[in-house]
């Protein structure tokens, strides 16, 4: 008799589910409506949906999702995340989507819930996309270049802007003064971190040297997610693209944060050991409630640049601490890379770039898995090795590869005035030895306040310049052109029928040499540039013969640099 009670019981939910799912939500999804103004292409839309129903926590997906589901005017299928606002009014929750078109046309669509075993679909409906003149998001294009979904080249050219000021730190440096100098001069891309003192969505307890944010009992930080919400609608209206480092190796290790880190047992969290942060699998459960929060929140915006999952993630690997017998093993975070990246990449409609990052120290495997789209290191004191390392690693990894932070100096304990004028140099030719070499993100100085107080920004618009004038000539081509000197450093590239050379001279006296590039055909008018000042001067035309292309009596002073640019005589 309860055999057949329970196929009776079993029988019921099933027929339940069936007239649910035939109803708009269910009843659980009660209404939806279009918030923002009318649709442009690549352009926010965002969308209101009220759930009949409230949860307990609505961003851990065992208990709920909520989806968008849409098809484009094209036909093809896609699923935005949605994500959850609040609990409102007596059994009600607020939900929203925000969405941004890649097509113009008409859309259709209908959200649909999941919970409980269950899946409810509300009733579909229409809107309208309208043209605009965005280039869409970025995507890989080659190991110099990356480009827009409307196939525009693009090159990274900016700087760390690793958190704003903490309480110690001079209180100017926060995104609101930072960026926009960064932009009115001339750079397009930054890095910023994901942390305990900045932007600390996944962080309860936060950093006791900061005052802009407090301790808060939610899953994820309000304040947190306002300051995000600031960032990007800011970065969104200044044209900068954004690497977010969404992880840094820090909490992984014993006094880095460990202790606060909501991952933790002590702080309820599932990992006994940061080993377990890869392994336990309701600790990889709330990595991908954040990443699936990222998308669904901010995944919207065309100038977040590139989704980075660990900062230097080889310092957590090679730490031995109190918490582990043994450093993580190599596998462990391979394969948690493997699993987030092809995650992140299945919700993520907009195909969002994805990184990660070690310090100087190999993972293995782990820059080898599919789904991370750039592999990406950290090189200090070492920056005249650049370029040929940045040929040797685009080699090694078969993908793109950029210096996502690079500095004469790593100890923050020095007294940097000391070494000032060498910084300023380095800053300089890390930028140039970036612009001359396969990387589609030029290498990125640590050291933003620093470089801020000295008033450096200003020099990304010689920078820019150049690499506008690169990317015009060749529509994003590159190729080397092999090219010597004695004692003065020379790289060259040909874009189009344009050649640009870049010199450096990284001694401590001045010094004088020609240029021979390996051309044996053509006449080129000739234009210097002065990085220092952004002047152009002509200097007469060359021929190439038998021994090359010759420019004669090229004289630098000591770190100093110039950029000469060939077009073919009409």
């Amino acid at each position: 008799m309860k055999r057949w009670r329970k196929i009776l019981l079993i029988s019921l939910v099933m027929v339940s589910m069936v007239l649910l799912q035939g109803c708009p939500g269910g009843g659980l999804i009660d209404s939806y409506r279009l918030i923002s103004g009318d649709i442009k292409q690549y352009e926010k839309a965002e969308f209101e949906i009220i759930v009949n129903t409230q949860y307990v926590n609505a961003y851990d997906q065992d208990e709920v999702m909520l989806d968008m589901i849409l098809t484009t005017p094209l036909g093809e299928d896609l699923i935005l995340p949605c994500y959850f606002e609040r609990n409102s009014g007596e059994q009600q929750s607020l939900w929203k989507a925000r969405f941004a078109a890649a097509e113009v046309g008409s859309y259709s669509y209908y959200f649909k819930l999941t919970q409980a075993d269950m899946s409810l679909s509300s009733a579909k409906s229409t809107f309208e996309v309208s043209g605009s003149s965005s280039d869409g998001f970025l995507h890989v294009n080659d190991f110099w270049t990356l480009k827009f979904d409307s196939g525009k080249p693009f090159r990274g050219i900016g700087e760390n802007v690793g958190w704003e000021s903490r309480n110690y730190e001079n209180p100017k440096h926060t995104y609101d003064y930072l960026l926009p100098t960064l932009s009115e001069n001339g750079a397009n891309f930054f890095r910023t971190w994901m942390c305990a003192w900045d932007l600390p969505i996944e962080w309860p307890k936060v950093s006791k040297h900061t005052d802009r944010y407090t301790d808060s009992d939610a899953y994820f930080h309000p304040q947190g997610i306002q300051r995000m919400d600031e960032l990007v609608d800011m970065i969104d209206s200044l044209d900068l693209y954004m690497m977010l480092a969404m992880n840094t190796h820090g909490p992984l290790i014993d006094g880095g944060g460990w202790e606060n880190y909501r991952y933790n047992t002590a702080n309820g969290g599932p990992a006994e050991t940061p080993t377990d942060f890869f392994t336990n699998e309701d600790a990889r459960k709330m990595s991908k409630n954040k990443f699936r929060f990222l998308v669904a929140r901010w995944g919207y915006s065309t100038h977040i640049g590139a989704w980075e999952f660990f900062n230097e993630i080889d310092n957590s690997v090679f730490t031995r601490t109190p918490h582990d017998s043994i450093r993580i093993p190599h596998e462990h975070v391979t394969a948690w890379h493997e699993e987030m990246s092809n995650y992140i990449k299945s919700i993520d409609p907009y195909g969002h770039i994805v990184t990660t990052s070690v310090s100087h120290r190999e993972i293995d495997g782990m820059f080898d898995v599919k789904n991370i789209d750039i592999a990406q290191r950290h090189i200090y004191k070492k920056t005249e090795q650049i370029p040929a390392l940045t040929n040797q690693y685009a080699e090694e990894y078969g993908k793109p590869f950029v210096w996502g932070e690079f500095g004469y100096e790593w100890d923050w304990n020095l007294d940097f005035s000391t070494i000032a004028e060498e910084s300023d140099y380095d800053y300089k030719r890390g930028l140039w030895y970036g612009l001359f070499n396969p990387t589609p993100i030029l290498p990125m100085t640590w050291w933003w306040e620093f470089f801020d107080d000295r008033n450096m920004t200003p020099y990304f618009q010689s920078v820019r310049m150049i690499s506008d004038m690169m990317l015009a000539a060749g529509d994003g081509a590159f190729k080397p052109v092999a090219v010597a000197s004695i004692g003065l450093e020379a790289y060259s590239v040909k874009c189009g029928e344009k050649i640009f050379v870049g010199v450096l001279n990284s001694q401590t006296e001045r010094l004088q040499s020609d240029l021979v590039m390996d051309l044996r055909v053509g006449s080129y008018d000739i234009k210097r540039f002065n990085p220092d000042d952004r002047s152009f001067i002509t200097n007469g035309s060359i021929a190439a013969g038998e021994s090359g292309l010759v420019i004669p009596k090229v004289s630098l002073q000591s770190w100093d640099e110039m950029i000469y640019i060939l077009t073919p005589k009409k």
